[in-house]
């Protein structure tokens, strides 16, 4: 059983930075696209980021392009979310996600992922 778990959520000021950690067990990511999607209140999660499994590709929300950068680490089983310039609208859950299909793509990634239970990231302006 695939757990997810994700660490490096908080509070910053407005144009600060933060990175999102997701260790992941159960399941070895070489093989598996991994992203993070991002929840407020009342609005449907949202697909910030994706990158494949080689790490060769990556996609970013357009509102993230230029400030977010995704990273994993395979020996680790780990991914990462660096948020920097970080705005009042980037305040959410922030989740991390792991493809069950090997060497899927961003095309539907969205429904086909496991979920790590979330970690808040609110930044005050």
């Amino acid at each position: 059983q695939v757990q997810l778990v994700e660490s490096g959520g908080g509070l910053v000021q407005a144009g600060g930075s933060l990175r999102l950690s997701c260790a992941a067990s159960g399941r070895t990511i070489s093989r598996y696209a991994m992203g993070w999607f991002r929840q407020v209140p009342g609005k449907e999660r949202e697909l910030v980021s994706v990158m494949s499994s080689s790490g060769d590709y990556t996609y970013y929300v357009n509102s993230v392009k230029g400030r977010f950068a995704i990273s994993r680490d395979n020996d680790k089983n780990t991914v990462y979310l660096q948020m920097n310039s970080l705005k009042p609208e980037d305040t959410a859950v922030y989740y991390c996600a792991l493809d069950r299909r090997t060497f899927g793509t961003v095309i539907g990634f969205r429904n086909n992922v496991d979920w790590g239970q979330g970690t808040q990231v609110t930044v005050s302006s």
